[in-house]
């Protein structure tokens, strides 16, 4: 079977025709290969496409496909969602405390004093392990309310088709517009009325995103709290602070109310650099003072050394051509001039690390101190700086603070 586009002057062959191969292979330079490779590019792009179709016929008859269910909820013998009686309360509790005016700070301090567990403490209890709880401290993130009260998924409705990968086979996905979104409603039992849930969100502020570049400042993403790990986020008003917002509901919390000045902890940071580099700048390294030349130098010696001896086994061997001398004072001459030249490459060998190690450490060294002149000439904390030299920065109590460097040979000496 042919199909053939005059337009193009294109003809493609079944695969199913009988054709030479071989005559492909060679007139062709492989041209199978690449018809193979689009032949299953389509075949995937085709599945794909019909495996998408057979998922959103299956979700617009309501048939729940998600393998995990939102906090509140659990997998019923039907395998729909039904609610959870152990933590749907605490759902209704959420969008209660947020119809009453409660601000999501406000209820997660109200969770806290009614020791009720987080969604992640509730899964590691229940056998799911799939969450890093060690830093929980039964406290619950802001976010996490947040993401509850937006959830419509807590009136009956259930939402299918957010987002979308971005190309077949890729992993990328993005946000499709809620006009493509798929709604069913009346697809599993409720936790909260209608009333409620369109109660909370006319009343919920709504805030815009700030753009970034207007967030940027050195220590963006690098200070965290020394007490419970959590990072510690900069207050947006004039005199920028960062501070702990995890352990703010809990006040018997060593970390309870814990404050740092961003100007002070950069002036900090910026001392102790600076007094690290003017130490680079000052501090000549006597020791290693000419090392690298005398190391090279040793080097091209014993280079000569072994070239000569090199000579002296060609001039052995044009002797034994020549009859100038016997076999076996040839093989008693050359044995020894391999023994010597055995030592020579050794020690060659030896000092040919020796020199690389040396010359990488010059070019390290050549670096630190150019980095220590930056330092010097910035004046300050930058964000370049910031970002080459510090990890993280953890914030104690008593103004005590840790540094975690990412150029260690930069600060230890």
């Amino acid at each position: 079977m042919e199909m053939v586009f005059p337009l193009y002057g294109i003809r493609f062959i079944s695969i199913n025709d009988n054709f030479d191969s071989d005559n492909l292979h060679g007139d062709t330079g492989g041209i199978n290969v690449a018809f193979k490779y689009l032949v299953s590019e389509f075949y995937s792009r085709d599945l794909s496409i019909k495996y998408k179709s057979a998922k959103y016929v299956k979700f617009r008859r309501g048939e729940y496909q998600s393998k995990t269910c939102p906090y509140g909820y659990q997998k019923g013998g039907n395998g729909r969602m039904e609610p959870n009686e152990e933590t749907a309360p605490n759902v209704r509790l959420i969008f209660e405390l947020a119809r009453d005016g409660r601000t999501p700070n406000e209820i997660v301090k109200v969770l806290f004093e009614r020791h009720i567990s987080t969604p992640a403490e509730y899964k590691a209890a229940h056998g799911y392990n799939g969450h890093d709880i060690s830093r929980c401290y039964g406290i619950w993130q802001e976010s996490s309310v947040i993401h509850i009260l937006e959830d419509e998924r807590y009136t009956g409705t259930y939402i299918i088709g957010k987002r979308e990968v971005t190309e077949v086979g890729g992993h990328r996905v993005r946000m499709k517009d809620e006009s493509q979104w798929i709604k069913i409603p009346d697809h599993h039992p409720a936790i909260i009325s209608k009333e409620l849930f369109d109660q909370v969100q006319a009343q919920r502020p709504r805030f815009k995103c700030p753009k970034k570049n207007a967030r940027a400042y050195p220590l963006r993403g690098k200070v965290f709290c020394g007490c419970c790990r959590h990072a510690m986020p900069r207050t947006a008003n004039r005199n920028h602070y960062f501070l702990c917002r995890h352990s703010k509901v809990n006040e018997a919390a060593p970390c309870h109310g814990l404050t740092v000045v961003e100007a002070e902890l950069e002036r900090m940071l910026y001392e102790i650099l600076s007094k690290q580099a003017q130490v680079i700048l000052n501090v000549a390294d006597l020791a290693n003072a000419g090392q690298l030349d005398i190391q090279l130098a040793k080097q091209a010696e014993y280079d000569k050394q072994i070239e000569g001896y090199l000579d002296q086994k060609r001039v052995l061997y044009e002797q034994l051509i020549l009859k100038q001398i016997t076999m076996e004072d040839y093989k008693i001459q050359k044995a020894a001039v391999d023994s010597e030249l055995d030592r020579l490459r050794e020690i060659h060998s030896n000092l040919k690390a020796q020199t690389a190690q040396m010359e990488m450490d010059e070019k390290t060294k050549s670096a630190r101190t150019e980095l220590a002149r930056e330092v010097v000439g910035a004046g300050g904390l930058t964000a370049g700086l910031a970002d080459t030299l510090i990890d993280r920065v953890y914030v104690y109590p008593n103004n005590q603070v840790e540094i975690v460097w990412k150029m260690k040979d930069f600060c230890t000496e």
